[in-house]
């Protein structure tokens, strides 16, 4: 963000977050003396957090931006290698005509390619259903997947070329022992290791775009259809990476009891400040220096009233000076996710962790896109149909927790 930005930002937080706290401090006022609230207060705080919700847009790139930094390199790997080396020369040729390729099949279809842009692509046959597209136009899906996708952009992302990843996994250490200067040191054991498998699964998206735009070359095609496609790839597997069970998807980090939880101490929906401080207490020390809570928005709402016990308010704006960070929660950056659970009985509501360290995501880096301009037709619009297969697993569980509403 430029420095006039921020400065226009932070007033508008800062100011509305003042608001906010003297018009909730007003409200428990009320509710302590007279047992409820002023509906008139009720309904201004509530106005006051819709503004709130609005400067979280922001905080949320900052957040998303700021993992993805992190982990950048080590997730688009040998893609992105390729598209940071110079355009010039024979390589940089290359990309430029199978890019140039890909865009002509994607208007005209296999049948608008010449011998030579046939063979700059890998066309399927009607078994595969669909070409696959250039390493760099998966890149940059890729790519804005992560800035939307806030799992992605804190979880460790590896690629593959094959249908599975296998990483090795410490299942058990050493245990250290004692002895004399001069004393017989016997063998320790204990160490094991196994291989843990993470398979990909299919996930596929739909686009549909007028014939006639196609036909305009004036039409930013390659943007627009890296725009849809992510969006529909982020939100599906952005599912996924927090409930999915593994069945033809992979498994979320919610899912079963992989990942410890801590309890709130009743089957309801309160979150107390005490329950945010044992979760973050919950986590060993080597996490917890980089640690990131998860949530959903209406959560947010819940946790932004809370003050600890010097009667402070426990959510702290991030930005100061002239140099942006993220909004932090007892001083710990979060990310939203809408596919956290409400807070509810039974529910895990708040994930907490180093995410980098405890979840992996596997890529396989193709992407296949069948044209189909004819099931459509009727209707003016070419129909592409985009596949690609993704896994995701947890690989270190203690590198996170969860908040689970329960008496235990």
């Amino acid at each position: 963000m430029e420095t006039s930005e921020i400065k226009t930002y932070l007033e508008g937080l800062n100011g509305a977050l003042e608001e906010f706290k003297a018009t909730n401090d007003k409200r428990l006022s009320e509710v302590e003396k007279k047992g409820e609230a002023d509906p008139l207060v009720e309904s201004k705080l509530a106005k006051i957090e819709a503004d709130l919700d609005r400067y979280e847009n922001v905080n949320q790139k900052l957040v998303l931006q700021e993992k993805a930094a992190e982990g950048f390199a080590e997730k688009l790997d040998s893609i992105e290698t390729m598209l940071k080396r110079p355009s010039a020369g024979v390589e940089g040729k290359q990309i430029d005509f199978a890019m140039k390729a890909w865009d002509k099949f994607m208007r005209k279809g296999n049948e608008g390619l010449d011998a030579e842009e046939t063979k700059a692509l890998t066309v399927g046959t009607a078994a595969t259903a669909g070409n696959l597209a250039p390493e760099e136009y998966v890149a940059e899906i890729i790519k804005i997947v992560t800035e939307i996708s806030p799992v992605r952009a804190v979880a460790r992302v590896r690629q593959t070329q094959s249908k599975e990843i296998e990483i090795p996994q410490k299942t058990a250490n050493f245990a250290a022992a004692w002895t004399a200067e001069t004393g017989t040191r016997s063998e320790t054991t204990g160490y094991t290791t196994a291989l843990k498998t993470i398979a990909t699964h299919e996930q596929y998206a739909m686009v549909d775009i007028s014939s006639q735009l196609l036909e305009d070359s004036a039409f930013d095609m390659e943007a627009e259809m890296n725009q849809e496609f992510a969006e529909q790839f982020a939100k599906g597997e952005g599912n996924a990476f927090i409930v999915g069970n593994g069945t033809n998807k992979p498994v979320g980090i919610t899912n079963g009891n992989v990942v410890a939880h801590t309890a709130t101490g009743a089957a309801s929906a309160a979150i107390t400040t005490d329950n945010l401080m044992d979760l973050v207490h919950g986590l060993k020390s080597e996490y917890a220096a980089n640690a990131t809570m998860m949530f959903n928005r209406a959560t947010l709402g819940i946790i932004r009233k809370l003050k600890d016990t010097a009667g402070q308010y426990i959510f702290q704006t991030g930005f100061s000076g002239q140099s942006g960070a993220p909004n932090t929660i007892i001083g710990i950056p979060y990310v939203e996710a809408p596919d956290v659970a409400d807070a509810a009985s039974g529910a895990k509501s708040v994930l907490i962790g180093d995410f980098r360290r405890g979840y992996m995501i596997v890529d396989r880096v193709a992407l296949s896109v069948l044209r189909d301009p004819y099931s459509q037709a009727s209707t003016g619009l070419v129909r592409y149909l985009a596949r690609k297969r993704v896994g995701g697993e947890v690989v270190l569980a203690e590198a996170m927790r969860v908040l689970k509403h329960a008496t235990s």
